[in-house]
């Protein structure tokens, strides 16, 4: 016990020091951390998922839901809206253009049957969160570039896991109408947005009086759990609930509140709860992407060539895409060439990877392998990516790819 006290508090350290080093070399922290993880789990078989139970999957979904609210309460809703269009196009494209090619790169090299090959492809289709928010903050992108992100990355958990749950009761049933398919994922998103909305102004107007008893600052946290865990129960997205909420919390509109009279009951964030809840993201990412490492199985090379292949082309793809989406837009060469590096797989895909082998999916086993390792690998080359662009050669190259001369604006030479 003693030995295990003393791991976790070196993790914490390595972890301030891993962000620091993220900021001076464009080494990413979640990459280095997951790297941590494989060491000592994999590689050195010194733990396994199994030695935490059923803690670790819970730990890690709390992660997820401080990391999601967090980023609702840093988003202007003025920004948001205006990002929407912009949102959308990467949003959509990219969870289509990757979920194609993931598709046919199963079905041609691993040789899987149509439907387990689309299982496969919408699992990985979006970006994840957990990964996507921790390093748009830390590397300090514009306001519009960060919110259309963070955006794409709670839109796409939703599309992956209505799309995975929908074709498994296609393997289960034998069909699902196109009509209830697009039904459930606009109901998830527009509940969940209204739960996590309502239940912000509920909590506003009882903040103030929270604050009365003593040692409340986390009870904002523990009210989003409250929020995400209602929204899963009644069958909508615990993950847009969440950053519905963080949204509500710092968005409220003061002229609609004059009106309403309701001015004088509403209790703000402080800078100390804002401190609190960046405090508790750094700490949850530091366990979530050590204990993702410890997940990942290694059962075949070919695995590995397999899932590079994959993401070479949905980067590619994606470069494609940004250039498409981002061609009228102020976004900068640094911005727009960040977005297309930014495609990473996380949380969502490893737990949606587990499912076809519990379904009885005939390839569950294999759609389940190759999920890990593309989650490793799209993380290692989106940390190679964003390394390698502080050098001048790769900055041009982008500039011509995006169509974006270098140095349109002050920020292409920001560094991170």
């Amino acid at each position: 016990m003693s030995t295990i006290i003393l791991i976790i508090g070196l993790m914490i350290f390595v972890s301030h020091f891993l962000a620091v080093l993220f900021r001076r070399t464009n080494i990413p922290d979640v990459l280095l951390l997951m790297v941590m993880g494989l060491v000592a789990g994999p590689l050195m078989g010194w733990v396994s998922p199994a030695d935490f139970g059923k803690v670790g999957p819970v730990i890690a979904t709390i992660a997820l839901v401080v990391i999601l609210f967090e980023s609702g309460t840093s988003l202007r809703l003025d920004v948001m809206v205006k990002s929407l269009g912009t949102t959308g196009k990467l949003t959509f494209g990219c969870f289509m253009g990757t979920g194609a090619i993931v598709t046919a790169v199963a079905m041609l090299a691993l040789d899987m049957t149509l439907l387990p090959a689309l299982l496969l492809g919408v699992i990985l289709a979006g970006t994840s969160s957990a990964v996507v928010i921790p390093m748009v903050e830390s590397l300090r992108l514009q306001e519009g570039a960060s919110t259309v992100l963070v955006l794409e990355s709670a839109l796409t958990d939703v599309l992956s896991i209505v799309g995975v749950f929908a074709l498994l009761h296609i393997v289960m049933d034998g069909d699902v109408g196109a009509g209830k398919l697009i039904g459930g994922v606009l109901a998830s998103l527009v509940f969940a947005a209204m739960i996590g909305m309502l239940g912000g102004v509920g909590w506003l107007l009882i903040l103030g009086k929270v604050r009365d008893f003593p040692n409340t600052i986390s009870t904002t946290i523990a009210y989003a759990f409250l929020i995400y865990g209602l929204s899963e129960f009644l069958g909508f997205s615990g993950a847009i609930a969440a950053m519905s909420l963080g949204l509500t919390l710092t968005n409220f509109n003061q002229k609609w509140l004059k009106r309403s009279g309701l001015e004088h009951r509403i209790e703000a964030l402080t800078p100390m709860d804002i401190a609190f809840y960046r405090e508790a993201v750094f700490l949850l990412k530091t366990y979530f992407f050590v204990y993702l490492g410890i997940s990942i199985h290694f059962s075949d090379s070919m695995l590995a060539l397999v899932a590079l292949s994959m993401m070479a082309l949905v980067f590619l793809m994606r470069i494609v895409l940004t250039r498409f989406v981002f061609a009228s837009s102020s976004f900068s060469l640094r911005d727009s060439a960040i977005a297309s590096m930014l495609a990473p797989k996380g949380l969502a895909a490893a737990v949606l990877a587990s499912l076809p082998l519990q379904y009885g999916v005939a390839e569950g086993a294999l759609i389940r392998d190759t999920a890990y390792m593309v989650v490793l690998v799209s993380i290692s080359l989106c940390a190679v990516l964003i390394m390698g662009f502080s050098a001048k050669p790769v900055q041009a190259l982008y500039g011509v790819l995006l169509g974006k001369p270098r140095g349109d604006t002050a920020t292409d030479t920001q560094q991170p």
